[in-house]
């Protein structure tokens, strides 16, 4: 068995995390081949092949795959294919672009969100807002599968692969990159942070959420939300953690007037520890929790944030 893994890369820099719990769960299938695609991608590639269990690192730069569109990297991961019986990918946004069309283009099915290998034909995945672990089998001569990264623990580094270049040019005539826009911030990127705080609508206001936004900094923590706050306007989008929002798996949750709706618990209950402050002493959060103070928030935040 082998594993063609596409490694999340952006503007030629390489999201390490993502990455390496994706290599974790693809050892699990065979030998690891990471492939780091984009118009500038050397250090990428030179920083994937320090994770340990990959075997080999292709490095494709053209300028065509500047920003991974989903045409030319599904081209260049299809022409690489016959050497491999997984393509595989962390469930980033840029691999649920991409491989839904590398699937189409080898007439297979995608496993999308993987969070389990049964082994070479089974995988595990999440369904019912995480309620319930679907088993999946592939008939299929080759699988293609994002990996959903909260899932595994990542992998770790002293590998020492051999990176080695290949030659690709993609057409750039059936789609176009625009323009990116996002928010440059201080803090840790949700999806990868240790730490994360979030707010729920018991914050009550966005001049509020400064409470939640304080503590975070304290912690060195990224700030999350429920959908409630996002929906009320008290957070932005890329805030809200949840089954529509970002799944996160930190090693400390601390969820501020979230009551725990099924939608949001989806998305944070792989996290290692739970701590829940909520003046309702009923509120289902308290149910995931590992510890939980009941209280009202203006008053405990606040003071906790003090004592930090």
């Amino acid at each position: 068995m082998a594993v063609l893994l596409l490694a999340e890369v952006n503007d030629g820099t390489l999201s390490t995390n993502a990455t390496a719990k994706a290599v974790t769960a693809a050892r699990q299938l065979g030998d690891v081949t990471i492939l780091c695609a984009g118009a500038d991608c050397a250090a990428a590639a030179r920083e994937a092949a320090t994770i340990d269990g990959v075997s080999k690192v292709l490095c494709a730069e053209d300028a065509s795959l500047d920003k991974l569109l989903a045409e030319p990297a599904a081209d260049l991961i299809v022409s690489l294919a016959g050497d491999y019986t997984h393509i595989a990918a962390p469930a980033t946004t840029n691999a649920k672009n991409v491989l839904p069309r590398v699937a189409a283009l080898l007439d297979v099915m995608v496993i999308s969100d993987a969070s389990g290998v049964v082994d070479a034909d089974t995988f595990e995945r999440p369904i019912y807002a995480g309620n319930a672990v679907q088993t999946v089998k592939s008939l299929d001569n080759r699988k293609v599968i994002t990996f959903r990264t909260a899932s595994f623990e990542a992998a770790g580094t002293g590998g020492n692969a051999i990176v080695e270049p290949i030659a690709f040019s993609g057409r750039t005539d059936l789609s176009e990159w625009i323009e990116d826009k996002v928010e440059v911030s201080d803090r840790p990127e949700l999806t990868s942070a240790g730490i994360v705080v979030s707010g729920g609508r018991g914050v009550g206001s966005e001049e509020d959420f400064a409470l939640i936004e304080k503590l975070a900094d304290k912690l060195g923590a990224a700030v999350g939300a429920s959908r409630a706050a996002v929906d009320s306007g008290y957070a932005p989008n890329d805030w809200q953690v949840g089954q529509t929002g970002k799944v996160v798996a930190p090693d400390l949750y601390v969820a501020v007037g979230i009551s725990g709706a099924i939608q949001h618990l989806a998305g944070m209950k792989d996290s290692k520890t739970i701590v829940a402050i909520n003046k309702d002493e009923e509120a289902p959060i308290f149910q995931i929790a590992d510890f939980g103070l009941v209280a009202d928030l203006f008053e405990a935040v606040p003071e906790l944030t003090e004592k930090l």
